[in-house]
């Protein structure tokens, strides 16, 4: 419980950070279209719901998380909208409902999960502290698409480290959901925190190959929900600006991205 409990605190604050940006919405706002198409803010936190109670399935029952696995691997281009699409029928007031208990029963059974239990995942297994970081970084990223949807900046906080931690972490997968052989050798990653302005450091300090750039960037560029272009993040090196054009820290296939605003340098 102690090496998740930092991350679940985190998790609820970001959660609840969202559900103040959403739980006075009139009913009409939440039919508003996002950055991700097709999706209204009533599938972003479908969404966040669903996979919610998915993570609460692989920590309380395996065998029945391997059946859903199989059939997102069946249907890999709708299984997530499909999902999204169910629960953004609802009325506004039960699907909250529902998000709410989903992130609730989860953040209740991932506290108690043994050190050391590794929980099945659309992508690797991962440790319960883990696939708490997941969840932050997915509630943080659909928070965005919501907060762009309404006109609303958001004020970075540190909580930011998670995401670029499960970024830099998520490297490999990146090249793999691809079909893409990663290269051998690891990437030294330097970020400005958004609030203290320290720098976050991944990977060794004499790595040839290197990512620098604000942290908040850098979790817009891993989360897909900018385009490169438009951000503050560099590569220095062939491999690591290769990195840049498909890195991702989420599991399932990577979408097509957000294209360049206009004007934007190529």
């Amino acid at each position: 419980m102690s090496d998740v409990l930092p991350v679940l605190v985190d998790l609820r604050r970001e959660s609840e950070e969202l559900d103040r940006l959403v739980g006075q919405l009139p009913h009409e706002r939440w039919a508003a279209e996002t950055p991700a198409p097709g999706w209204t803010v009533a599938h972003q936190i479908a969404h966040l719901a669903w996979t919610d109670r998915a993570a609460l399935l692989a920590a309380t029952d395996p065998t029945a998380f391997a059946d859903e696995v199989a059939k997102a691997a069946a249907a890999p281009d709708s299984f997530v909208d499909d999902g999204a699409e169910e629960g953004a029928a609802l009325p506004p007031a039960e699907l909250l409902a529902r998000w709410r208990a989903a992130r609730d029963d989860l953040w209740n059974v991932l506290s108690e999960a043994p050190a050391g239990t590794r929980l099945p995942w659309y992508g690797p297994p991962m440790a319960a502290p883990s696939m708490a970081t997941a969840r932050l970084m997915e509630t943080w990223a659909h928070g965005q698409d919501i907060a762009d949807a309404l006109g609303v900046a958001r004020e970075p906080t540190d909580r930011l480290r998670h995401v670029a931690r499960i970024g830099v972490r998520a490297r490999d997968f990146a090249y793999a959901v691809r079909g893409l052989t990663p290269p051998q050798e690891e990437f030294r990653v330097e970020l400005t925190s958004p609030v203290t302005g320290e720098t976050w450091q991944y990977g060794p300090a004499d790595a040839p190959q290197r990512v620098t750039g604000p942290a908040l960037d850098f979790c817009l560029l891993v989360t897909r929900r900018a385009h490169r272009a438009d951000l503050g993040v560099r590569a220095q090196g062939p491999d690591a600006d290769r990195w840049l054009d498909i890195a991702q820290a989420f599991a399932g296939p990577p979408g097509a991205g957000r294209p360049p605003r206009k004007g934007a340098a190529q």
